[in-house]
């Protein structure tokens, strides 16, 4: 059987852009070489070939029978020579981590923080998701997950970060002290909260601390965390939400915390595959989370 050998990649790389673009002139600018240089590697490829590959005209050019075939070919080897190229580049890329965790820890929690993470883990490539539903995380889409629930996912690699506790904040501008003053104060309501149960509303606040007159049915209603606390930021009220939601408020003095009392809260958990535990870039943001989020640095 007789062998074939093949044309110079250079003389394929000229024909595939004079193809493409249908003309030279065009070709040439596209892979930047001078007329002459374009116009030489096809009289190159023809002469290999023994045969035209395409019908010049004035302003453009046609492909001959043999010139689209080569045409197909060449189309797929330099998509495929493209496609190994990107993935030798990705390779030696660090990989991206992609992370899910609630729109609420993101905002008031994780988002403040990005540039000190970013300074713990320079080499780390994250991506950010939100979301309400619990992803799947078994899927490639998604490498690790920040989850708020009352017990660890025995099927998972779960890391406890932080024990949660709701607490009152208000404006300082309100001047609330005494828990009387609740009385005369508006609630501030976060609605459908799934966890913890039960749930840390005025109801169960007024069970456990009163005063028995408190009207838990009035005052404003969210359906987001993040809009309770930016209510008391405003001073529209008095709302019981996450400590750790709420803690950059408190440190900075733009909400504080009224009364002393708490309602249990939920744990949240670093969640990942057992397969994607050791990987380095994963590892590193559950160790630096694990520091920023202990109670001393939380």
């Amino acid at each position: 059987m007789r062998s074939y050998r093949l044309p110079p990649l250079g003389a394929i790389k000229a024909f595939d852009a004079v193809a493409t673009c249908g003309s030279f002139k065009q070709a040439e600018q596209q892979i930047g070489v001078t007329p002459t240089a374009i116009s030489h590697q096809i009289r190159l490829l023809e002469q290999f070939l023994d045969t035209p590959v395409f019908i010049r005209g004035a302003r453009q050019v046609q492909l001959t029978a043999a010139g689209q075939r080569l045409l197909q070919a060449s189309t797929r080897a330099f998509a495929d020579l493209l496609s190994a190229v990107e993935d030798i580049q990705r390779a030696k890329s660090p990989p991206t981590l992609t992370l899910t965790t609630t729109s609420n820890f993101l905002t008031h929690w994780l988002v403040p923080r990005l540039a000190l993470m970013k300074a713990c883990c320079p080499a780390l490539d994250l991506r950010l998701h939100t979301s309400l539903d619990v992803m799947n995380l078994a899927h490639n889409a998604v490498d690790v997950a920040i989850r708020y629930s009352m017990a660890p996912d025995e099927a998972l690699d779960t890391t406890l970060l932080y024990e949660d506790s709701f607490i009152t904040i208000a404006s300082p501008a309100l001047g609330l002290t005494p828990q009387g003053e609740l009385l005369t104060a508006t609630l501030i309501h976060v609605e459908d909260r799934h966890i913890p149960q039960p749930a840390p509303d005025w109801r169960h606040w007024r069970a456990l601390y009163g005063p028995a007159q408190l009207n838990v049915h009035a005052g404003l209603r969210f359906a987001d965390e993040t809009h309770a606390i930016q209510a008391a930021i405003a001073g529209q009220g008095v709302a019981i939400v996450s400590r750790l939601l709420a803690k950059d408020f408190l440190d900075k003095a733009i909400l504080c915390a009224p009364f002393a009392q708490t309602l249990p809260g939920g744990r949240y958990y670093f969640v990942t595959t057992r397969e994607k535990s050791q990987r380095p870039d994963v590892m590193a943001l559950k160790r630096w989370l694990t520091h920023c989020m202990a109670p001393s640095g939380a």
